[in-house]
């Protein structure tokens, strides 16, 4: 699927907001020592797309001498390495588990969608920031228990925690490389977190898209959910685990959004096709708006804001949505490769288009014409978030501001090529990324508005 992975939407972005950090400096300064970084950075860009696959791998590795506790609630780390007497114990080779919990077939029912224009909905962030104020305020008991365990100190030893997420940072390090670069000038704290949320995402994506992924079942869906809500209960199965559960000790992150990009998972393992917008809006929730919401309590909202907390996480939520729309339609070729289209069915007949007119890779005028309107949703959900992007700590806007910018190039690239996004694929060259630097921060380091609608 056309870069399914959200967080590395922000790869571009989060590189530059390290260096928000500058604002000290003339803001001509500021850029042009952001350029010359850059430059640095896009020479260390390369992937080995082999070393991915084989770093998240599910082969089932549980902790190497960790006594394991298998009294049927799972498997997770030994209380020993809470408060280790052996430091070097904390240093282990561990890979992601083999969920085999039964399957199980369970009703999934999906949320209704509000319709204005172009349709668009909240799909319940009410309850998720209600959820989170209720985290930070420490006021547990207004908050489902069934999430709430973050009151509960996990008390790591200090040399273990350190070593998870150093992990982390190495797995950053070595295959998101700009990503990576971006959080080196973040404040200790929220560079950990990223880390942590990070590497959580990529092994969520690499359970139905990676080297495993012939094997995937919904029973190891199940399976990884189960282990999510353990790490929200303070019992890691690994270090990567232990990673994100002291983040969550750490900032008040809920739950719901993680599951729901576990859903994003199943519904890719039972769906090809996608009858209408309001069923495509709800895998592109899934699968991208949910870390606009994971990522929210992590930037952080400015203290000169004056709107509410609900409006920003719906800013972060439509920039989600943007990015994954953005995403699919610069990679339709490739998914057809995979028998697999992104769009809604009933607008493609609109145009007089078939599955077949996908898989022939013809540029039609009916579909340029498609297109057309494609392109126009996913500036519109750019243009819902741009607010929200001015309303985060000034340490945050840069990257948002930065993944605005680059995927609007994106869409223009699709333009540029006359709409062939079947047999070509776009992207924005690295000359025209360095031009959108000024203007990024530009925009980043502009005061909040109080009105926000």
């Amino acid at each position: 699927m056309g870069s399914r992975l959200p967080v590395i939407y922000l790869t571009p972005a989060i590189f530059i907001s390290a260096f928000i950090s500058l604002s000290s400096l003339p803001p001509a300064a500021a850029a042009v020592t952001c350029i010359i970084v850059l430059l640095v950075a896009v020479a260390m860009v390369a992937v080995d797309s082999s070393k991915m696959s084989r770093a998240f791998s599910l082969a089932p590795k549980p902790c190497i001498k960790a006594s394991i506790n298998m009294n049927g609630n799972g498997n997770f780390l030994s209380q020993k390495y809470f408060k280790m007497s052996n430091p070097a114990a904390a240093r282990m080779r561990v890979r992601a588990e083999l969920a085999t919990a039964p399957k199980q077939i369970r009703p999934r029912s999906i949320p209704e969608l509000s319709v204005l224009g172009i349709p668009h909905t909240d799909l319940h962030v009410s309850e998720i920031v209600q959820r989170q104020s209720s985290y930070h305020t420490n006021n547990f008991a207004t908050v489902d228990h069934d999430d709430s365990c973050r009151n509960m100190n996990p008390q790591f030893h200090p040399t273990f925690l350190e070593e998870a997420y150093q992990r982390c940072r190495n797995l950053c390090a070595e295959y998101a490389k700009t990503f990576y670069l971006g959080t080196l000038l973040m404040t200790e704290e929220r560079q950990k977190a990223i880390w942590a949320i990070y590497v959580w995402c990529r092994r969520t994506d690499e359970l139905v898209d990676g080297p495993n992924a012939m094997h995937m079942s919904s029973a190891v869906l199940d399976r990884w959910e189960k282990r999510l809500h353990d790490i929200f209960h303070g019992r890691p199965y690994d270090m990567l685990d232990a990673a994100l559960t002291h983040t969550v000790y750490k900032f008040p992150l809920d739950i719901k959004p993680f599951r729901d990009m576990i859903e994003g998972m199943r519904m890719d393992l039972r769906k090809s096709r996608y009858e209408n917008f309001k069923e495509l809006y709800l895998y592109c929730y899934y699968v991208a708006g949910t870390v606009g919401l994971m990522s929210v309590p992590v930037m952080g909202i400015a203290p000169e804001s004056a709107v509410s907390a609900q409006s920003i996480y719906n800013a972060a939520l439509n920039l989600g949505i943007g990015n994954q729309l953005t995403n699919i339609l610069r990679d339709v070729g490739e998914d057809a490769t995979r028998g697999r289209i992104y769009l809604p069915q009933d607008e493609l007949a609109q145009f007089g288009l078939r599955d077949e007119d996908v898989f022939s890779r013809k540029v039609s005028d009916g579909w340029r014409e498609f297109m057309k309107e494609q392109i126009a949703r996913a500036r519109f959900y750019f243009k819902e978030a741009e607010e929200g992007a001015s309303q985060l700590d000034k340490a945050s806007r840069w990257p948002v501001w930065s993944s605005l910018l680059l995927y609007r190039k994106i869409l223009d690239a699709i333009e540029d090529n006359d709409y062939d996004n079947l047999t070509k694929r776009a992207y924005v060259g690295r000359t025209k990324k360095l031009l959108m630097l000024p203007l990024a921060y530009t925009r980043a380091a502009s005061v909040p508005s109080l009105v926000f609608p």
